[in-house]
């Protein structure tokens, strides 16, 4: 089926099987990998986009859903090359260790905070709860929201 669909700004067609998932569409066609492939079940978090400007997990969507949508990944956060605020804090409050959830996280953080600049700690921590992480015990990772938070 043809698929055409617009990534972090660039506009994007091809076949593709019917029943082939969104991530993989998104690694294996676009060579954007970003994205990580956690559980395609839906319960990690780690293949988080944005698509049409709603949060969803990339492993439960097929390509052909996405046709005509605009998605952002992780690699089209970023602002001109440099990192965002939110990416800087991730770094400066060590909101990361092997960086498997980090891509997921910060897709996570980036919708809560474009919906709500200013949310409360609660709002943060339902914003996170669709993302497990591994290593970190989620606290560095809430602290670095919340540092960028208004």
């Amino acid at each position: 089926m043809d698929v055409s669909v617009t990534v972090n700004g660039t506009t994007y067609a091809r076949d593709v099987e019917p029943r082939k998932l969104l991530i993989h569409f998104l690694r294996d066609d676009l060579d954007l990998t970003g994205s990580h492939i956690g559980c395609d079940t839906g319960n990690c978090g780690a293949c988080s986009v944005i698509v049409d400007g709603v949060l969803v997990k990339s492993c439960m969507l097929l390509a052909v859903q996405a046709d005509g949508a605009s998605i952002e990944t992780v690699e089209g956060i970023s602002e001109n090359g440099e990192l965002t605020p939110l990416q800087q804090s991730f770094n400066e409050h060590h909101a990361l260790q092997c960086g498997y959830c980090t891509p997921g996280m910060l897709m996570s953080a980036t919708a809560l905070l474009r919906d709500n600049a200013s949310p409360s700690d609660a709002e943060i921590k339902k914003a996170l709860q669709g993302n497990i992480c591994r290593c970190t015990g989620y606290w560095n990772i809430f602290e670095a929201v919340k540092a960028v938070a208004k």
